[in-house]
């Protein structure tokens, strides 16, 4: 389990532990009461064992919270679940892992995507996806398919023209600023860039360099109000508890009230474009 994961299941420990003593319920009648060996209410408390939807039942029931299960409960399976190994998720190819998002944009009528760093893979050129999965299987000493994870990553912008899903994007200004690629690649990318806003299914909005950003924040994507992933590193996280979910439709509302749209946006990203054309000139 990554270190992520433990410091989660630590926390559910922590949040089991104060429903408990909320109730006046020490570890021992607790254990008592749900029938279990006197350790497992310290084991489960400080994450030194795995809760299972039952143990969080059992919780609930003997401290009169029922109101709180459902969150537990998707608090717990979001363990389970979300930190998946890099290195797992790509093993399969990169075609495979970009196959999963073709499959996701497919359930999802609104797609809310921030990226402080790089342009997101829905708006990407070919040749700024490649050189992004390029440094993806070097990264990762993964198999080079690269073909297929680029065919599957413009497979999936298929959905900026049709149906009725919608898309919004927050760019952070240095996204435009991020070199991948090289000159050329960039100039394309920023041309691609101008193209989508005039998209009728897609906002864009970039929050300029000097905007007063009032928290640290990763980019991330929401995927309607159902899952969120969020891409460190080392992981992927999903996000799943409704309760975390609505943080995050929070911090992108307040993205998008510092971004600018329309012709504010096509100013920086024209301007960012000459800056690179200057150069290969």
């Amino acid at each position: 389990m990554t270190n992520a994961a433990q410091d989660a299941r630590e926390a559910l420990g922590q949040r089991l532990r104060e429903i408990r003593r909320r109730a006046g319920l020490s570890g021992r009648q607790l254990a008592t009461l749900a029938g279990w060996h006197e350790s497992k209410v310290s084991k489960l408390e400080y994450g030194k064992l795995r809760v299972s939807d039952a143990d969080a039942r059992a919780y609930c029931t003997h401290a009169l919270a029922e109101d709180q299960l459902d969150d537990l409960l998707a608090t717990l399976h979001n363990i389970d679940a979300a930190y998946m190994e890099m290195r797992r998720l790509l093993s399969v190819g990169t075609g495979r892992s970009q196959d999963v998002l073709v499959r996701l944009a497919e359930r999802t009528r609104l797609t809310r995507i921030y990226q402080n760093v790089l342009i997101p893979g829905i708006l990407q050129t070919p040749e700024y996806a490649r050189a992004i999965l390029e440094r993806s299987i070097a990264r990762h000493g993964l198999t080079d398919d690269i073909d297929a994870g680029v065919t599957k990553r413009m497979e999936r912008q298929q959905f900026l023209y049709r149906g009725d899903r919608l898309f919004h994007i927050v760019l952070a200004e240095q996204a435009l600023l991020t070199t991948i690629g090289g000159d050329s690649v960039m100039i394309g990318q920023l041309d691609r860039l101008l193209v989508a806003i005039g998209l009728p299914r897609v906002t864009v909005g970039i929050v300029p360099a000097t905007a007063e950003i009032p928290q640290q924040t990763t980019n991330f994507v929401m995927f309607d109000d159902r899952m969120t992933t969020v891409e460190t590193i080392t992981a992927e996280l999903t996000i799943t508890q409704p309760r975390e979910i609505a943080v995050y439709g929070r911090t992108f509302d307040m993205l998008a009230e510092l971004s600018t749209t329309g012709d504010a946006a096509r100013a920086l990203i024209l301007a960012a474009a000459e800056r690179r054309r200057a150069v290969v000139q």
